[in-house]
């Protein structure tokens, strides 16, 4: 009998198993890094064109317009939410009952949530000025998005969008205290950087 045509050992069935049952575990529950990746490249393309008009001391780093820079950070939100409502579709398939419905309505609780934000922020931002405005902007949504992670994370029981919600909440914070320019800054570096770092540490993880 030629090499090719033996036996496997158990040691090599078990590491073929153990192999097909990872992957079978990550294409039913969604590559991490497919769902946070996405979120991170946007928010570091976004903030660090905001980062270059806001500037650290008040004076641009690049001729680029809050309007310019608000387009970029829009347009690379909306192709990151794209992905990952495509991953989170994916996801839904293979799940139904309980898990299904809280997924559900956690999904509603965002959109109400950046629904009544939006109207909050159209109505009180055109009373500040542009800095102050952009400074609302960014620090009510990540604010939100700080609330929705912890709440998600007690709700699926998972602490690691907990602990992300908390991390997003305090990065958030400290920007806002220093000013529009250092939270550009802060949120591109540590949080766009951080949903990459956690995407993968996640996806190593599983």
């Amino acid at each position: 009998m030629v090499d090719d045509e033996r036996t496997p050992s158990p040691e090599e069935m078990l590491r073929v198993i153990e192999e097909q049952s990872v992957a079978t575990t990550r294409w039913l529950r969604g590559d991490p890094l497919f769902l946070y990746a996405p979120w991170g490249v946007a928010w570091m393309l976004g903030f660090t064109a905001l980062f270059l008009h806001y500037g650290l001391d008040g004076r641009p780093y690049a001729p680029i317009s809050q309007m310019q820079a608000v387009g970029v950070l829009m347009a690379a939100q909306l192709l990151a939410g794209a992905f990952v409502a495509y991953g989170i579709v994916r996801m839904n398939k293979t799940t139904r009952g309980d898990s299904n419905a809280r997924g559900a309505m956690f999904g509603y609780a965002w959109f109400a949530g950046f629904a009544l934000m939006v109207v909050i922020c159209s109505r009180m931002s055109p009373l500040l000025p542009p800095q102050e405005s952009g400074l609302l902007w960014a620090g009510s949504s990540l604010m939100l998005v700080a609330t929705l992670y912890m709440a998600g994370g007690a709700l699926f029981h998972n602490w690691t969008f907990f602990f992300f919600g908390v991390w997003v909440a305090a990065v958030n914070t400290l920007g806002v205290l220093l000013g529009a320019g250092w939270h550009a800054l802060l949120t591109a570096v540590l949080l766009g950087g951080g949903y990459i770092v956690a995407g993968v540490l996640v996806r190593r993880r599983s």
